[in-house]
Order: structure tokens, then sequence, then C-alpha cells
């Protein structure tokens, strides 16, 4: 089991960086509080885990998704840092978290809009299923391909920051942006689109 501790993300979009606090330590229980929409597939089955490797790049052929994946931790406040707002920001992956292929939840965040720039990273991350796949290239050259499990819209009040971070004895991967309604004046997104995958194999 991995112990995390964490900072939970609930924004990373149009420039707003709103967190919360996490409770002292993740615990692996995974609550379903504040769900407006889960989508579950069946229980992946586990791949054997990977030895620690920061990732790369991240792939989401479903989505068109090709991207570079950057290093993020805490700021000041105890929220997790998301990617620059700029054209063709990044995805991040927050470097308190297992490596995508360890065993334990890997988190990366991305933009759903990146203000002027457009569209982000994630911006079509709602529209993942169940079985979907997942490539993140790892420093050492090998490629962790994970399988969709879930796909959960929350409100952003009711963040499930023990099931997105908490321990679990299988290597998966947490993939979050903003959803919901866009809030006015700047003010960000109502909700949070989490993805939660679990590792099939590792080459």
């Amino acid at each position: 089991m991995v112990a995390v501790i964490a900072a939970v993300v609930t924004a990373g979009c149009d420039g707003k960086s709103e967190g919360q606090a996490p409770p002292p330590a993740a615990t692996g229980r995974h609550p379903g509080t504040g769900a407006a929409t889960t989508t579950v597939a069946p229980s992946a089955g586990k791949a054997t885990p990977m030895a620690r490797s920061q990732p790369q790049r991240l792939r989401i052929p479903g989505l068109g998704v090709d991207t570079p994946v950057m290093s993020v931790g805490l700021a000041p406040d105890g929220t997790v840092r998301v990617p620059p707002i700029k054209a063709h920001s990044p995805a991040g992956w927050y470097d308190g978290s297992p490596t995508p292929g360890e065993t334990g939840p890997s988190v990366l965040l991305g933009h759903v809009t990146v203000g002027a720039y457009g569209d982000g990273v994630f911006r079509h991350l709602d529209r993942m299923r169940p079985g979907d796949r997942v490539s993140i290239t790892r420093s050492d050259g090998t490629t962790a391909t994970f399988a969709v499990d879930k796909v959960q819209t929350v409100a952003k009040s009711h963040f499930p920051t023990e099931a997105v971070y908490g321990n679990v004895d299988h290597p998966a991967l947490r993939l979050i942006t903003c959803g919901g309604t866009r809030i006015s004046g700047g003010g960000g997104y109502t909700d949070n689109v989490i993805v939660y995958a679990s590792l099939v194999g590792g080459s």
C-alpha cells in the first residue's frame, strides 16, 4: 500500500486554481460522495506493478490526446498546482503521487480550457468510457497502459479526496479536469471530471 498525503485539485481551468485541504492521510476508502454522473466498468484485471519512472508523455487515442507531461507539486496553500495557462499547456503529474505503473494512484491533471487560448488538453475528458485505453510513456523508455474503470462528474464542494488520492492495492491512474457549468466572471467551473483507470500492461 502506498501512503498518499496530498491536497486536492478542484480547478485548473481558465486560470482559476481553487483547492481544498485533504484529510491528514488518505486511507484508501472510496466514498461515492457528491457524484453527479458515474459510469463504471467491470473490474479490470490486475497487471504486474512497474518500477518507479517519471511520466514523459500521455496518449489517449479515443480523444486524440498526445501531450507531454510535466511535474507539478504543491502550492503554498497546500493545494496541487496546475499546469501553466498557455497555448498547448501539457498535462501535469502530481509528484507526490506514485509514478504511472507503480502501485497506488498516479494523479494527472489538465485544463479543460485555457482562457483566451481556447480548449485545454482535457477538453473532452468527460467523453471517456469504461474500457478506453490510456498510455503513458515513462522516462525509462517503458509504456504503462491503463484501462478506464469509471468516469465521474462531481461537484467541487464534494470532491472525493480519498477515492482519488487514497491507497489502492494495484497500479492505478486518476485523470482530473474541470466540468459542469462555467461560472461567469472568470470563476471557473462548478464540477470536476475524474477518470479512474487501472494498469493492464507495461512494456
